[in-house]
């Protein structure tokens, strides 16, 4: 076994491989850009190497920076974690070449199972099932013009190399097919280098099921189940769990066979994943191989009891497999949610900043599990991923795992970005989820009524709020002297302390709280409550409501605060009791980015006509694109930025003359 791994990562996945390193006693070193100095991966490393600026191809895809890192910390081996550099073979060569072993499979292997369309033909070779489409290398326009009429609509241009769902594009009409073409090219050679794409036939509700495959240097393969990927954004997984309640005994046992078979005809070693498309009629087609770690490893990790770091650790150091198929079970439902610094409600674009609070349950390592690289005072740049955690859940059945997935998303708190948790929520909680109804549409199809229908915040987490907030501004105190308490105590009159607390997409509610801290009297919007509450410890409210007792968990952060009740969690924000007028609207004639980032596109030039809702530029951020369209029709007078260049959020990026008059 090693004496020393290099991670060459960030972020949660980086921490999640040296939690095994540590339990293992093998020395973990860690790499960093100049924003990450201070992050939680390098909090956590026996030994930390700056290895470059920001932008992440003078850092994290540096190969040679990160094997030079490696030299100098006498690292025998480097774990690639997933993203980055853990797909890309020629960085596994330098590794080989530097006498360093890369945990991961061969290069050759990865040069083609990191190509989809090198992939398809060798499973098609192999006689996996695979998408109707066009896999070739002639990368001619006219040619995948003339493909893509073959192959018919919908159809999905998708990038040959990497993953997550970047250079991908859904095709629903010859007229929407230049752009698609395009957009997906562009996006392909920024993430991966690798401008080249494949078209696919476009399957209707079909469901993203992958298995989880192992393979030595020994000659040994074996699976460890399938995890069921359906919910996603942008064809980003969000949810995911295992066992696939899709699934029969039968068409398991099926797919299991033919991702064994998959890994044998490339002689695959190490970790990977084999990913189907599953048809709504149960037909299955391999849609790729990802060559790495997945980010939803430890959904199978938690049903069959497997550290599969651990597997990849002891077979890049030339052990046999640790078990065979026939000894692989598992026990149990899990779930994982991918916690995310974005914004559903606008189009999910990236939130930054400093996460003021990250308040979790416990993580136990067998009914939860909490995976991070972000804690209380870190920061979401905009340079990189903007995942805060992954919470995962395990129980008997799907049923109580459901049950724990929403206990666990309602008592969990971010203030700082905005997040994603509301939706989480929203989908743990929602009917076609707990019925199983979901495939990979699931989210365009219900995003509406999961962001609209949300469960208003109930009058205990208005009262838990308020409470909470006054023992901020006591100080903490219950029953001090009021002579000494800043709580609106009169000598002749009741104490009055009020409360403006608006909830996530609601009107702000007015909450009086009379009397003093330890015998409460509350009045929400003027009307009493019958209503009794004390504190049972620091996070924990008893309330008796209308005679029935509850029992809240209340985190507070400056003036936001979130409380969990049952299985809902609720943030409510205090704002002005007596606010000022409200601004007014963004200026339509200059518009700007929702969001900090660099131009990869400027579509339009000074003096040109363009009209509502009309591309101007294309934003490169968090791995992402934007595409800043016009808020109204009119005359471009200047395009301020060039392409490459950064830019802030809500800062003007185009000038418009938006008059009738086309005159100067």
């Amino acid at each position: 076994m090693f004496q020393r791994v290099l991670v060459a990562n960030r972020g949660e996945i980086a921490c999640r491989v040296m939690q095994t390193l540590n339990r293992l006693g093998i020395g973990s070193v860690a790499v960093y850009s100049d924003p990450d100095a201070g992050a939680r991966h390098v909090r956590m490393a026996d030994t930390a190497i700056h290895i470059g600026p920001a932008q992440a191809s003078q850092s994290y895809l540096d190969g040679a920076r990160i094997i030079e890192a490696a030299r100098r910390s006498g690292a025998e081996a480097i774990h690639p974690g997933y993203g980055f550099l853990s797909e890309n073979a020629d960085f596994a060569r330098q590794c080989e070449e530097a006498g360093i072993q890369f945990i991961g499979p061969k290069a050759a292997t990865i040069d083609i199972m990191g190509s989809k369309i090198a992939s398809k033909r060798v499973m098609g070779d192999a006689g996996v099932p695979i998408v109707p489409g066009y896999h070739g290398d002639d990368q001619d326009h006219d040619t995948l013009l003339n493909e893509a009429q073959r192959i018919g609509f919908p159809l999905l241009v998708k990038a040959s190399a990497g993953g997550g769902g970047k250079g991908m594009r859904v095709v629903h009409s010859a007229d929407d097919l230049e752009e698609g073409l395009t957009g997906a090219a562009r996006e392909a050679q920024s993430a991966f280098g690798d401008s080249k794409v494949l078209l696919e036939k476009f399957l209707l509700t079909p469901r993203h099921i992958e298995f989880q495959v192992f393979g030595d240097s020994h000659g040994n393969h074996v699976h460890l189940f399938e995890r069921e990927c359906s919910i996603q954004r942008r064809y980003q997984k969000i949810i995911e769990e295992s066992p696939s309640p899709f699934l029969d005994d039968a068409l398991r046992q099926r797919m299991a066979q033919t991702a064994v078979q998959a890994a044998k005809a490339v002689d695959y070693r190490n970790a990977g994943t084999i990913e189907f498309i599953v048809s709504a009629d149960r037909e299955f087609y391999f849609m790729e191989m990802n060559t790495r770690l997945q980010v939803e490893h430890p959904v199978t990790e938690m049903i069959t009891g497997q550290d599969l770091v651990e597997w990849q650790l002891r077979v890049a150091s030339g052990e046999a497999l640790p078990l065979a198929q026939e000894a692989i079970s598992t026990s149990g439902h899990a779930i994982e949610a991918r916690l995310y610094a974005e914004d559903p409600a606008n189009d999910f674009l990236p939130s930054t900043g400093r996460v003021d609070l990250f308040a979790y349950p416990p993580s136990d390592g067998t009914s939860l599990r909490v995976e991070t690289g972000v804690e209380s005072g870190d920061e979401v740049s905009v340079h990189y991923d903007p995942m805060i955690a992954k919470l995962v859940v395990h129980d008997a059945g799907r049923d109580t795992a459901i049950k724990r997935l929403r206990e666990v998303l309602a008592n969990t708190a971010v203030i700082g970005p905005t997040t994603n948790l509301s939706l989480l929520s929203a989908v743990a909680g929602h009917e076609s989820f707990s019925s199983a109804a979901i495939d990979t549409g699931y989210l365009d199809m219900h995003l509406g009524d999961l962001l609209d229908n949300r469960p208003a915040a109930t009058v205990q987490a208005y009262v838990a709020s308020a409470m909470a907030l006054l023992r901020d501004r006591l100080g903490g105190a219950a029953d001090a002297s009021p002579w000494s308490l800043a709580d609106g105590w009169q000598a002749n009159a009741m104490s009055l302390n009020r409360f403006a607390l608006r909830a996530e997409g609601e009107e702000p509610r007015q909450l009086r709280i009379t009397g003093n801290a330890s015998d409460p009297s509350f009045l929400l919007d003027g009307e009493p409550l019958d209503a009794q509450a004390h504190w049972l410890d620091d996070t924990t409210l008893s309330l008796t409501l209308d005679g029935q007792e509850h029992r809240l968990s209340v985190t507070l952060h400056g003036n936001r605060c979130r409380v969990a009740t049952g299985l809902e969690g609720f943030t409510l924000t205090e704002t002005e009791a007596f606010p000022a007028a409200a601004g007014g609207d963004a200026d339509d004639a200059h518009p700007g980015s929702p969001m900090p980032g660099r131009v990869v596109a400027i579509h339009v030039e000074a003096g040109q006509r363009v009209e509502q809702h009309q591309p101007l530029l294309v934003l490169e951020a968090m791995k992402m694109e934007y595409t800043l369209k016009a808020r109204t029709g009119g005359i471009v007078e200047r395009v301020i930025p060039a392409v490459g260049d950064m830019v802030e959020a809500e800062v003007p990026l185009v000038d418009l003359a938006t008059g009738d008059s086309n005159d100067g």
